[in-house]
């Protein structure tokens, strides 16, 4: 393995999370004073949502496996990956925005700014590149590009 990197949430996405769900616990024994189950069943049920929706969201997988990039779900053989270029945040907003191409796939999240482009050379894949959210684009770059060239 040439470079891995899970995009997982931030702590302070969690500490929002776990704020909210305390809110919504004291709404529902202000509305529900008299029953505690209903307190705490409610409360369960909303702590574990958010468990399972930020530990879905930051599931994300970024690698260089032997001779496949993988980003997410999607991989692509590096036989068939172009230039690689790092990205600052302003470049990953404006390629995510005004400059974007609606046949990219991308693979970004709020809370990563920087990122790297992969352009794609296959032929057959109307894909013209991938934008990909990274905590550290220059060794992704340099991953891809020394795997690349053995």
């Amino acid at each position: 393995m040439d470079y891995a990197e899970r995009l997982t949430v931030p702590l302070r996405w969690w500490a929002q999370g776990t704020m909210l769900v305390a809110s919504l616990w004291l709404a529902v024994l202000v509305a529900v004073p008299e029953s505690q189950v209903v307190v705490w069943a409610v409360t369960a049920a909303a702590f574990a949502a958010l468990v399972t929706f930020l530990v879905g969201y930051g599931n994300v997988r970024v690698a260089v496996e032997g001779d496949t990039f993988h980003a997410g779900r999607a991989h692509v053989p590096l036989r068939h990956v172009g230039e690689v270029t790092a990205l600052d945040a302003e470049a990953v907003r404006r390629l995510a925005g005004v400059d974007a191409d609606a046949r990219a796939h991308l693979v970004l999240r709020p809370y990563l700014k920087r990122g790297v482009r992969v352009d794609i050379v296959d032929p057959t894949d109307p894909t013209p590149y991938w934008l990909v959210s990274c905590r550290r684009p220059d060794a992704l770059v340099s991953a891809l590009e020394a795997t690349r060239a053995r």
